[in-house]
């Protein structure tokens, strides 16, 4: 399933295939990218890994019928999987269930960094989401990620300050972009 597309970029659904299992594996067995994402926790040390991380996402998202989700970014003109963007119900105190705070975000292969990908294909399902009347969507970045706070800017997003409201009282920057700041600045994707 293709969630959205932007003109260098196909938002599509991991799959099973061994390009996308090496993929996820290569992403999300790296220190410089974990290092971000819940402190290293989840880090991948076998490739065989790859294949419980996308069940475990596919049942995660499983029951929202494709609006929230955790998508391969693909380069058009290459073919090559940059990372994921995601969007989905921000996990409340303890740390797995859903609140109503939806959240964006990305996970970039050191590869694709520098390239704008995470700005655009945050920015697509930004106006996919602010379409269905959601009023706003949080970004929620691990103190000193430069990168991922920059990208909220790019994004026309307010920095709130740093929260613990998420993720077990984790706390995080906080980021948001409401659907009336977004209206100027996030096009909509094409599909």
């Amino acid at each position: 399933m293709t969630a959205a597309t932007t003109d260098r970029l196909v938002l599509r659904e991991w799959t099973g295939v061994p390009a996308d299992l090496a993929r996820i594996y290569d992403i999300y067995s790296r220190d410089e990218v974990m290092r971000w994402l819940g402190g290293g926790a989840g880090r991948l040390t076998e490739p065989e890994q790859a294949a419980e991380r996308l069940t475990t996402w596919r049942e995660r998202h499983a029951g929202h019928a494709g609006r929230y989700g955790l998508w391969a970014i693909e380069v058009r003109e290459t073919g090559a999987v940059a990372g994921s963007v995601l969007l989905k119900p921000l996990p409340g105190a303890d740390g797995h269930t859903p609140t109503e705070d939806i959240e964006v975000g990305w996970h970039l292969h050191p590869d694709s960094w520098g390239h704008g990908y995470a700005t655009e294909a945050a920015r697509a399902v930004l106006a996919r989401e602010f379409a269905t009347g959601t009023r706003q969507v949080y970004a929620v970045v691990t103190p000193g990620n430069d990168r991922s706070m920059a990208v909220c800017r790019r994004l026309g997003m307010t920095y709130v300050g740093r929260r613990t409201d998420w993720y077990g009282g984790t706390e995080v920057e906080t980021f948001v972009l409401t659907a009336a700041t977004s209206a100027g600045s996030t096009p909509a994707p094409t599909r």
